[in-house]
């Protein structure tokens, strides 16, 4: 089995602008049809709902976009065909909730996830192809952390 290489490079979102920017250059990267697993990392308000819908938009999704807090996920159809699950695994108490919502079949299934408080699903979920540390700065900037597979790394650089 040959592993992707892993990259580590480091972003500053100043406003929301910057944060649609990078979330545009990850769509292109993932288009036609996304498939990969995307962990945010980050404190309550450093913006992890903020930049999974600016890349739900970049994607092609029309509508409302949701936040999952209280159903857990939410899936949105791909215009390019595939699918996009939001997961807010806040809430969890035990790792073990993930399985006992019966996730490990959409995890299994080729697609986009892109997921919010990992941690509290730790040990549960697959390999993340790209992690985000999102932190909020006093000036309300982000500064991000990105950890992930050299082609989606490389895409925001």
């Amino acid at each position: 089995m040959h592993l992707a290489p892993i990259l580590e490079t480091h972003l500053l979102w100043p406003d929301e602008v910057a944060a649609q920017a990078t979330a545009g250059r990850l769509a292109a990267a993932m288009l036609p049809s996304p498939n990969a697993l995307i962990e945010l990392h980050g404190p309550l308000g450093a913006g992890k709902t903020t930049f999974t819908r600016l890349l739900l938009r970049a994607l092609g999704v029309q509508g409302r976009i949701k936040s999952p807090s209280y159903a857990v996920m939410e899936s949105y159809e791909l215009p390019a065909g595939g699918t996009a699950s939001h997961f807010d695994f806040y809430r969890f108490g035990d790792p073990r909730e993930w399985e006992d919502a019966g996730f490990r079949d959409v995890f299994a299934a080729p697609g986009l996830k892109l997921c919010e408080w990992p941690e509290k699903a730790a040990g549960q979920l697959p390999p993340a192809d790209l992690q985000l540390f999102i932190e909020l700065m006093p000036d309300d900037s982000r500064r991000v952390r990105v950890i992930g597979t050299a082609k989606l790394v490389e895409a925001l650089q």
